[in-house]
């Protein structure tokens, strides 16, 4: 599907590109120049393959397969999830390190593709276990270069998260990186205490509502599918609830949008008159399972074809294929890179071994108050009688913000613009090309473009 899809990408930009080739080349050595760098974008650069010998709790031993690959080194480092799932393959694993090049590019992240597996059921393992298992990963992607804060950043993915980074990231600190005072920052996603970020969890969440609200507030893109613009009234069906789609479900809900279905491996639910993503989460939490949820009904069809004026495909890629995308009833369906792009400031974060704000959060705060003091004392002069006080009085919204920036609002309003103006570079592409409601080809074309000035400008041949 990656390689179709960026195939097609290719084929309408490659005149554009030739044509923007400032050079005195004849047209013939323009286009094979082209070619060659579509050609290099296209293909993964680098794959480790690995097997690790495991020594079970019951005392028998188990051989692991595992693969890291490297899509593009256009920029460094490169940068990609590690996922434990037992259907991954390294057909897999060198398809959603394209794909992670490209989410980069289109989100102006500097950072090429990459993405790791390791072919287990983690559900089957203890935690002692999958501990041995992801210390020894990282030492076999230590020591080829396949990790390191300046080479190869590594992130959660499917079945990791805090945990696993932070073992990810003492590992390598305490091997090949322990002489390298930026070691941490060879992982993003990490606890707070290990140099992680706040507002990291939701991030993926947070920037799926900022690219749905791009579109649904475009008057343009919501006359071509028939809605009106905004969030109020508007709703949504979830495939998946687990953190991308438990975060999406809360801030779609907070904007005034609808889930009526919610659908995960063992079963779906369903009501027409909306799930509360408190109340679901809560349940969840409780009984380990969405199924029997008393607010809602079973629903025995795919979530994927629910009607409804949003789709939120928060599972596992391959759900969307040529049998099902022509049942799908949804208006806007939308994906994002909002996790990569709060990964990006964490990595920022742990190579400057600061906080965010903690240099300026308490002179902001005492700016602002000087300011308001000087406006006070402005009116009295001017305007005061008897030396009568007139009390400024903040906003609510002022007030909120008269401390200063916190690290968690640096990072909300980091993503938020840039979701933005991606959203807007990926509209300005579809217009250029006019693709109308394909933003998929679109959003290509933008990674495209981007990747190929990178192999253009430096030159690609050795």
């Amino acid at each position: 599907m990656v390689e179709t899809f960026c195939a097609r990408a290719m084929r309408v930009a490659e005149a554009d590109l030739v044509q923007q080739l400032r050079s005195a080349r004849p047209a013939k050595e323009k286009r094979q120049w082209v070619q060659g760098i579509l050609e290099t974008i296209q293909r993964c650069s680098h794959v480790l393959e690995v097997s690790i010998p495991v020594k079970r709790d019951s005392g028998h031993w188990e051989v692991i397969e595992g693969w890291r690959a490297q899509h593009s080194q256009h920029l460094l480092p490169c940068k990609g999830g590690v996922r434990f799932s037992e259907s991954i393959s390294i057909d897999d694993v060198k398809a959603l390190a394209a794909l992670m090049t490209y989410k980069c590019a289109v989100v102006d992240v500097p950072f090429g593709g990459a993405m790791a597996g390791v072919k287990i059921d983690p559900k089957k393992y203890s935690e002692g276990e999958l501990e041995k298992i992801t210390r020894q990963f990282t030492v076999e992607m230590a020591k080829k270069g396949f990790i390191g804060p300046g080479t190869d950043v590594a992130a959660p993915d499917i079945n990791t998260g805090e945990r696993e980074m932070s073992w990810i990231a003492d590992t390598y600190s305490r091997t090949l990186g322990y002489k390298d005072i930026n070691a941490h920052a060879c992982v993003t996603g990490k606890p707070i205490s290990q140099g992680g970020i706040h507002g990291r969890v939701p991030a993926t969440g947070r920037g799926l509502l900022h690219g749905i609200e791009n579109y649904i507030n475009n008057t343009l893109y919501m006359n071509l599918v028939g809605l009106s613009p905004g969030f109020p009234g508007k709703t949504f069906a979830l495939q998946g609830f687990g953190n991308t789609g438990l975060h999406t479900m809360r801030y779609l809900h907070r904007h005034g949008a609808c889930c009526v279905c919610v659908g995960e491996v063992d079963g779906a639910i369903y009501n027409s008159s909306g799930i509360h993503p408190k109340e679901l989460e809560d349940y969840k939490m409780e009984h380990g399972t969405i199924v029997g949820f008393p607010k809602a009904e079973p629903y025995e069809g795919s979530v994927l074809e629910v009607p409804c004026d949003i789709l939120i495909p928060a599972a596992i890629e391959k759900q969307l294929t040529k049998e099902n995308a022509h049942r799908v009833q949804a208006k806007d369906l939308y994906v994002n890179a909002g996790g990569v792009t709060v990964s990006f400031f964490e990595w920022l974060k742990n190579l400057n071994h600061v906080s965010y704000g903690r240099l300026t959060f308490k002179y902001e705060r005492d700016s602002n108050y000087h300011l308001l003091m000087s406006v006070q004392q402005s009116l009295e002069r001017t305007l005061g009688k008897d030396g009568r006080e007139i009390p400024i009085v903040p906003s609510p919204e002022f007030q909120a913000r008269v401390a200063g920036a916190s690290e968690k609002d640096i990072v909300h309003s980091g993503l938020a613009y840039t979701m933005d103006r991606s959203a807007q570079q990926i509209m300005n592409i579809a217009t250029r090309y006019n693709l109308g409601l394909d933003q998929r080809t679109a959003a290509y074309l933008c990674a495209i473009e981007k990747v190929f000035r990178v192999y253009n400008e430096a030159g690609f041949a050795y």
